[in-house]
C-alpha cells in the first residue's frame, strides 16, 4: 500500500496593522499588503504600510471623552437654575421679617411645592415630545407608502444633497432605504427587529430631515424626577444659613455668598461635563458665566420683591 504526499499549498493570513495592539480592540488589516482576494470590512480597514510615518488613520482619532446624556444634563440645569433663583429671592423677601423661623417655614414650603411642580412639567414636556413624534411618524410612514419612488429620491436628495452627495449616490441610498423598509413591513409582527422603527425611508427622514427621534419612556420618569430633585438640592442651599443663624438680615448676607459659591462651582462642573471647556480657561468662563446669570437672575427677582414690600407699606 502506498501513500502519497500531497504537499498542501501554505497560504499567510494578513498581517495585523500592530501585534502590540490590545486583545479589547478589533483587528486592523492592512488594505494594500493581503494575499487574500476577500475584501476586508470596512471596520476594519487599515493602510497604514502605504503612510510614511507608519500609523493607522483610526490612532489618529483623539481621545474621546465620555460625556454625560445632553437630555440629563439640560433638565439638572433647569431644576438647580430655577432652585437658586427663586428659592433666593423668596427668602430674602421674607428675611425683612427679622426672624429666621419664619423664612424657613416659607422656604421648605415653597421648595416641596415647587420641587413637585418642576417634576410634574418635565414628565408632561417630555411626554409632549413623545406624543408629537409618534404622531409624525405615522405620517410619515404612510407618506412613503403612498409616494412614488421619484418623490422619495428628491427628499433624500434635499437632505443629503447640501452635505456633497450626488444625485446618482442619493437615489442609491433612496433604493437601499426603500428595500430595508419593505423587506421590514413585510414581515410579522413577531419576528420584527426590536429596533425595526429606526429602518427604512421613515426613519432616515425624521431623524436626518426633521432631526427628531423618539424619546424613551423611561425618559418620562428620568426628567421627572432629575428637573425635580435639581430644583430641590438647589434651593436648598440659599436656605441653609437660616437654619443656623436666628436673625434673617445676617443670614442673608451669609446665603448670598453661599449662593455665590455654588453658582461658580455648577458653572464650572457644568462646563467639564458638557465638553464645552477648553482648558482651564473655558472652566473658568463657564464658571464666571453662570455666576452673573445667575446673579442677575436672583438680583432681578430680589429686587422686585422689595419693590412689592415697599408698596405694600
Amino acid at each position: 500500500m502506498s501513500t502519497e504526499n500531497t504537499s498542501v499549498a501554505a497560504v499567510s493570513l494578513p498581517r495585523r496593522a500592530d501585534d502590540n495592539s490590545k486583545a479589547t480592540k478589533p483587528p486592523v488589516w492592512p488594505i494594500t499588503d493581503s494575499v487574500t482576494t476577500e475584501p476586508p470590512p470596512l471596520s476594519s480597514q487599515c493602510d497604514r504600510v502605504s503612510r510614511a510615518d507608519g500609523v493607522c488613520c483610526k490612532e489618529l482619532k483623539q481621545e474621546e471623552r465620555t460625556l454625560i446624556d445632553p437630555d440629563v444634563v439640560r433638565d439638572v440645569i433647569i431644576g438647580l437654575s430655577d432652585g437658586l433663583t427663586v428659592p433666593f429671592a423668596l427668602t430674602a423677601g421674607l428675611s425683612s421679617l427679622g426672624t429666621s423661623r419664619l423664612v424657613v417655614l416659607g422656604g421648605v414650603a415653597e421648595l416641596i411645592a415647587g420641587a413637585i411642580s418642576m417634576g410634574i412639567g418635565g414628565f408632561l414636556a417630555s411626554q409632549a415630545e413623545r406624543d408629537h413624534f409618534r404622531f409624525l411618524r405615522k405620517q410619515t410612514s404612510a407618506r412613503v407608502t403612498l409616494s412614488c419612488s421619484g418623490e422619495m429620491e428628491r427628499e433624500v436628495e434635499e437632505i443629503l444633497g447640501p452635505l456633497g452627495v450626488d444625485e446618482k449616490a442619493c437615489r442609491i441610498v433612496a433604493e437601499s432605504l426603500r428595500k430595508a423598509g419593505t423587506e421590514n413591513a413585510n414581515h410579522t409582527e413577531a419576528h420584527k427587529l426590536r429596533w425595526s422603527n429606526d429602518v427604512g425611508l421613515t426613519a432616515f427622514l425624521l431623524k436626518f430631515g426633521e432631526g427628531m427621534e423618539e424619546v424613551p419612556t423611561k425618559r418620562l420618569y428620568i426628567s421627572a424626577f432629575t428637573i425635580g430633585m435639581g430644583y430641590l438640592l438647589g434651593g436648598l442651599i440659599p436656605l441653609l444659613p437660616y437654619f443656623f443663624i436666628d436673625q434673617a438680615h445676617v443670614a442673608l448676607i451669609y446665603s448670598c455668598i453661599v449662593t455665590g459659591v455654588v453658582l461658580l462651582i455648577f458653572g464650572a462642573i457644568k462646563a467639564q461635563v458638557t465638553g464645552a471647556s477648553a482648558g482651564m480657561g473655558g472652566i473658568i468662563r463657564g464658571a464666571v458665566t453662570t455666576l452673573l446669570v445667575g446673579g442677575i437672575a436672583a438680583a432681578s427677582a430680589f429686587g422686585i420683591v422689595r419693590a412689592l414690600e415697599g408698596g405694600a407699606d
